[in-house]
């Protein structure tokens, strides 16, 4: 037994044997909530989340990048009954403007620009203060300069700042300064400003679509701790432990947090 599924997955052409096969490694949370919540019970949420893709729907202009008012509804909800982050490839603050809820944590440019709590010993955010932390905060002017096109970006970027990196996501390419830094990073970060970092009653849910969601998801396998989410529609390489398929998805198993 598991969550009611409200999206039409089993729709012929959309529901391959291939995605099918890939399932039995993947499973949906949806279909696995309650056996996901028993391991759950007596243990401290927190929940991570990517936003395109995940939040919203991924669409050609990623300025109309909305997510649905039912959408910020559920996840004010969620974020009212557990730590709650936000770990995106956006500039912090457009990702602000998407969301629009101010008991979300959030972090941008894949966590090189956290916004965390400040009160570890408190993690009810209702009052907590939060505090501002960028790990490449020397490469921000750089980062956040317009060079034009695509190919200008890599080309005039890479000769002109050697400290940065090419890396591509969901229908773009990114400047990265070359650090060591990435989501896993962030997320253990938050973890720690929670007070969670060593706890062993902590289980940490991150759901995200990206390839670098991959680093998250690594983190809590090496930590033994929690469940990654993948949410993708067809079949791809991931360390995942469960999938969803796209953000309504995501809202449903929300929507299940909630209850």
């Amino acid at each position: 037994m598991g969550l009611a599924r409200l999206s039409s997955i089993e729709d012929g052409n959309d529901f391959s044997i291939e995605y099918a096969s890939w399932l039995v490694e993947h499973p949906c949370a949806l279909e696995k909530f309650e056996e996901m919540m028993k391991i759950a019970k007596g243990k401290k949420i927190v929940i991570f989340l990517d936003y395109d893709g995940t939040l919203s729907d991924i669409v050609p202009n990623p300025e109309e990048a909305f997510m649905t008012d039912k959408m910020r509804m559920v996840l004010g909800e969620v974020a009212n009954r557990f730590p709650t982050a936000i770990i995106s490839g956006r500039k912090r603050e457009r990702v602000q403007d998407f969301v629009q809820l101010k008991n979300v944590y959030y972090a941008g440019s894949h966590g090189l620009d956290i916004e965390a709590p400040l009160d570890s010993t408190n993690s009810n955010k209702k009052d907590n203060k939060v505090v501002s932390y960028q790990p490449a905060i020397e490469f921000l002017p750089e980062k956040q300069k317009d060079f034009g096109t695509v190919e200008n970006i890599i080309s005039v970027v890479l000769k002109e700042h050697p400290n940065f990196r090419v890396s591509m996501g969901i229908k773009v390419f990114e400047i990265r300064p070359n650090i060591v830094w990435n989501k896993g990073h962030a997320l253990e970060y938050f973890l720690e400003n929670l007070g969670f970092g060593n706890s062993d009653d902590v289980l940490p849910i991150y759901i995200g679509d990206d390839r670098t969601d991959e680093d998250a998801f690594k983190v809590l396998l090496k930590r033994g701790q929690g469940f990654p989410i993948v949410v993708t529609a067809a079949p791809k390489d991931t360390k995942a432990l469960y999938s969803l398929r796209e953000p309504k998805e995501v809202m449903e198993f929300l929507l299940g947090l909630v209850a």
